[in-house]
């Protein structure tokens, strides 16, 4: 690769947890990386941000940023000329370039549960309760690009829509907790409203664990509860083991032969007679449970509605008539080279290049 770009979490002037910080400029210190901070103009107090950061950080860090970019400006940015000026003569940082809002970003992989939303699509609606500690949760992207969808992000405290044609429990970082968070909301509930409806449910990862009867953590890998009640809609039950599963994984819906490709990253280990209900076949091994002919199933897949045939398919199991040839891989690469031409257009990318090289030299 030309340049490993190294991307902050939070925020830099974050002086009170700087004592073991691995993710922003605890990480440049150590490992003596330069930093180009990015302002976001859209939150707001864009001078005080990047003027504020220079003032509190301590000068060992100070010296590590290099230059700085503002992001997600509206409008004609020559009317923030002069707001570069100062911020450089404030700070003797070097100013890269005003990045104007790009309106397609939607498009791309959502980063974090900041970026998750409700989208208006199709007739087919899908509501994904949004937990407390979600996890993996680009699971969600193809859906909400695909056009004969509408995907509903339900928050805490309100209930899941009547009308939903399925309900997707996506993953979590702590499924115990997110079970009880869930049960909290009353949406187990609505839920059992929905399967006596006659509606879909599809659990993934963590959301495919809470469909068991049981989940067991004896060893107190993910809190201090040992145990918990599932959901019960699959006759499965799931122990927690310490052993992370991380693995690239490919195989094919059974029902359909479609191809499925995806990867699993989860902890916990899950077997019951549902399993023989696999729906899922993978070389060796199938993968996930079901139950009610379909209506319920669960696997530790995430990624497979990236798979264009399969997300036709699985959706036109709701009984609703599926017209698209969107390709959502395609959509992302497009998006991607899109966003790529708009940062050469308002960047000094010779810049960003030449600071790379000095660190690598």
């Amino acid at each position: 690769h030309d340049i490993v770009v190294v991307e902050g979490a939070g925020s830099p002037a974050e002086i009170n947890l700087r004592q073991g910080d691995i993710a922003n400029m605890g990480f440049a210190v150590a490992a003596d990386v330069p930093v180009i901070l990015t302002g976001d103009i859209d939150r707001g107090g864009v001078i005080a941000q990047l003027v504020g950061t220079h003032a509190v950080l301590p000068a060992q860090d100070r010296d590590m940023i290099k230059a700085y970019i503002i992001n997600k400006f509206r409008g004609d940015t020559s009317l923030f000329a002069d707001g570069m000026t100062e911020i450089t003569n404030r700070t003797g940082w070097a100013g890269l370039g005003i990045l104007p809002w790009f309106t397609d970003a939607w498009r791309l992989p959502a980063e974090d549960i900041m970026d998750i939303k409700s989208t208006k699509g199709g007739s087919i609606k899908i509501a994904v309760p949004k937990l407390n500690r979600i996890a993996n949760f680009d699971d969600l992207d193809p859906l909400s690009a695909d056009p004969n969808v509408s995907v509903d992000i339900i928050p805490a405290g309100t209930a899941l829509p009547g009308d939903a044609d399925l309900i997707l429990i996506p993953g979590s970082k702590s499924t115990i907790a997110d079970l009880m968070h869930f049960r909290a909301q009353g949406w187990d509930i609505d839920l059992a409203a929905h399967v006596r409806r006659g509606g879909h449910v599809l659990g993934i990862c963590g959301g495919y664990q809470m469909l068991g009867k049981t989940i067991s953590d004896l060893d107190g890998i993910e809190g201090e509860v040992k145990q918990i009640d599932g959901l019960g809609y699959l006759n499965v039950a799931t122990t927690m083991a310490a052993e992370k599963r991380l693995a690239l994984t490919r195989g094919h819906d059974i029902a359909s032969g479609n191809t499925i490709q995806g990867y699993e990253i989860h902890i916990g280990k899950t077997f019951g007679p549902d399993r023989d209900n696999a729906w899922i076949q993978m070389d060796g091994r199938t993968e996930g449970a079901s139950a009610l002919g379909g209506r319920i199933k669960g696997c530790y897949l995430h990624g497979l509605f990236a798979g264009d045939a399969f997300r036709q398919s699985y959706l036109s199991s709701f009984g609703s008539h599926i017209n698209s040839n969107m390709s959502h891989g395609v959509v992302v690469n497009d998006t991607l080279d899109d966003l790529a031409a708009h940062i050469e257009n308002s960047m000094s990318v010779d810049q960003i290049l030449e600071i790379a090289a000095e660190a690598g030299a």
